[in-house]
């Protein structure tokens, strides 16, 4: 029954997606075809096979060993402050990003990120028939933030029309940074955090493919990594990933600060006119059917959906926060596909962040993006339930 429910599901998804297509004609199906064969295999063989159990334990391992080092630094700094059991949540989990961007940083001035990208974005542009550029950036998005996703690809802009610009921004929004995802490790687990990335990978192409299909003349179609890197030495390198890093951790404290005094302010308010409710509880029902969808025990569909709803109001962090002391009240599945439905930038905040982003470049095509921020989040909120429902499958 629960696989019959996440098919129905993935058709949902589709065909949603279908009906917003600007142009049904064009959409690439044979792409879209072998990306959800690839998603199927993909989480299969993380969850189904022992080689795939022993990849997401070795990278878990490699996360949990960075978080150490980068431990480390921060004990040096603020030691006197971190409290082990539940600690402060700034200094135990957000300063992390800090070594996780200097390390990322190094790795990109040293061209071996960039180099690997364009490895894997130029395999599934040949598996695809996607463009090349849309499946770098897509790939990309993997490691890099929503701004840096699209600064590394700036020197190709003039090529993109409306179309490719949607797709580059859905893969932007429907990812997370590698900068951030040691942070998710120390909140929820990391098996389906890291099985959500590739997954979020193909699940945005999928469902961007089919609202604004796109083709590519050949001679447009390549990509540049020359410029994703401005640094000229490998200390410039981790001084500007530090910066970067310590910038990225005070604006998601701050953005915190902010969503959960305004969650509580407006829980105060609705509870001024309905004793007992609050804003979670009214989205867990609004989302219920969809949650139900995916494979989520009856049992557990309004909880679930208050905090995939929570996530798409606040951000992911603030849904997070909120499912941590839940994850010992509920199911494997439940567990499996909120974390991964968490696991992304689906939210309201992301559209002004990446129409900022893309001003920065190029101010003509910011008001493009602007004029479709509404359609990229349902996009990546598809793109969530698509990869979500995935793993649910494979989840008892």
């Amino acid at each position: 029954m629960d696989i019959l429910l996440g098919i129905l599901a993935i058709i949902l998804v589709l065909v949603i997606a279908y009906f917003m297509s600007n142009d049904k004609k064009r959409i690439n199906y044979i792409g879209v075809g072998i990306m959800l064969l690839l998603q199927l295999i993909v989480t299969w063989f993380m969850f189904k096979t022992e080689i795939g159990t022993k990849i997401i334990n070795g990278i878990s391992a490699m996360f949990n060993k960075l978080i150490e080092f980068g431990s480390a630094g921060i004990q040096f700094v603020v030691g006197g402050f971190v409290i082990d059991e539940g600690g402060v949540f700034f200094f135990n989990v957000l300063l992390l990003i800090i070594f996780f961007a200097t390390l990322l940083s190094v790795l990109t001035y040293l061209r071996i990120l960039p180099t690997i990208i364009k490895w894997i974005g130029g395999l599934i542009s040949k598996i695809t028939g996607l463009p090349k550029i849309e499946s770098f950036n897509a790939v990309n998005s993997i490691f890099f933030g929503q701004s840096e996703a699209i600064i590394a690809i700036r020197s190709q802009f003039h090529y993109l029309d409306s179309n490719r610009l949607f797709i580059v921004c859905a893969s932007a929004m429907s990812s997370v940074s590698a900068s951030i995802v040691g942070s998710y490790i120390l909140i929820l687990p990391p098996e389906y955090i890291l099985v959500a990335l590739p997954l979020n990978m193909f699940s945005a192409l999928i469902v961007a493919s089919i609202m604004v299909p796109v083709h590519v003349p050949k001679e447009e179609d390549h990509v540049d990594i020359k410029d994703v890197s401005s640094d000229k030495s490998i200390f410039e390198a981790m001084g500007n990933g530090a910066l970067e890093g310590g910038k990225i951790a005070l604006i998601v404290a701050a953005m915190l600060i902010a969503f959960i005094a305004s969650l509580e302010l407006v829980n105060w308010l609705v509870q001024l006119v309905f004793a007992g409710l609050t804003l979670q509880a009214i989205l867990g029902y609004i989302f219920a059917p969809f949650v139900f969808l995916m494979g989520i025990p009856w049992n557990e569909v309004v909880q679930a959906g208050a905090i995939m709803g929570t996530k798409i109001v606040t951000n992911e962090f603030v849904a997070m926060l909120e499912f941590q002391p839940m994850l010992d009240q509920m199911s494997e599945k439940t567990i499996a596909v909120v974390t991964v439905f968490l696991t992304s930038f689906a939210n309201f905040s992301s559209i002004g962040i990446i129409a900022g982003s893309v001003k920065g470049i190029d101010s003509a095509k910011a008001s493009i993006v602007s004029g479709f921020g509404m359609k990229l989040l349902l996009n990546a909120i598809l793109t969530s339930i698509l990869s979500a429902t995935f793993v649910g499958l494979f989840i008892r």
